[in-house]
């Protein structure tokens, strides 16, 4: 079932798919079965689509990064987009290539992920979030609205990061250029929580369920099955489940 009024490149398309109205497809695209890609959505070449998956209005999937002449970190990926089973692909969401979505994955509205990402399954990318490139989400982790993960990140399975969380990488706040070495995300662990409004800044290491208060600034490690509080934020208790 495919609209007149989209271009669609490629011929591998599976069993009882929907392309409608306007949808561009680029070639070499793979589409599963039973896939609803909804009006104005553009897919560039070298995207799988898995089965089941559903993908709403205005979302763009394949952008390739462009420096324009003002970054100074190098772009490097590859041209593709793997999207597994039956994934949720929110209005006007941006996917850049080089990104897998494991299965099961909501990704909301507004949403973008950068290059060299990869998202676990059973996950939440809710609405405005931003994940920057080279960061790997977990299995069953939670990251909701307007939260931005920061580049070079590591997020565990489990893990539930609340509204307006902000990591970062660059403690030189950029005035030193991009050093590979040096620009570290937050490295989160399993099954930790973060509370809305929560600051953590580069290279810090959350262990293991513990939880970070709402509004705190994360200044250095936080040990596995604490929960701290503040700016800076310090232990206050220890958790027991």
């Amino acid at each position: 079932m495919i609209s007149k009024t989209a271009v669609v490149e490629t011929s591998l398309i599976g069993n009882n798919t929907e392309i409608k109205d306007f949808v561009v497809i680029g070639a070499d695209v793979i589409l599963g079965n039973n896939v609803i890609i909804h009006p104005h959505v553009t897919i560039e070449s070298g995207v799988v689509i898995g089965n089941g998956v559903e993908i709403f209005p205005g979302a763009y999937l394949g952008k390739e990064p462009k420096g324009a002449g003002a970054t100074t970190r190098v772009l490097e990926f590859e041209k593709k987009i793997v999207i597994h089973d039956n994934c949720s692909i929110g209005p006007n969401s941006v996917i850049y290539y080089d990104v897998e979505i494991g299965r099961n994955t909501l990704i909301g509205d507004n949403a973008s992920i950068r290059e060299a990402v990869k998202v676990g399954e059973f996950c939440i990318l809710s609405r405005g979030v931003t994940v920057n490139y080279n960061t790997c989400i977990g299995n069953h982790t939670k990251i909701m609205d307007l939260t931005h993960i920061t580049g070079n990140c590591e997020i565990g399975d489990d893990v539930f990061i609340s509204v307006l969380v902000a990591t970062t990488n660059d403690r030189a706040i950029g005035k030193l250029g991009y050093e590979e070495e040096r620009i570290q995300g937050p490295k989160i662990s399993n099954k930790v929580a973060i509370g809305a409004g929560a600051n953590i800044l580069p290279g810090v290491h959350i262990g293991e369920g513990s939880v970070i208060a709402a509004a705190s600034v994360v200044n250095k490690d936080v040990p596995p099955g604490k929960m701290v509080a503040g700016n800076p934020a310090r232990v206050i208790k220890t958790i027991s489940y």
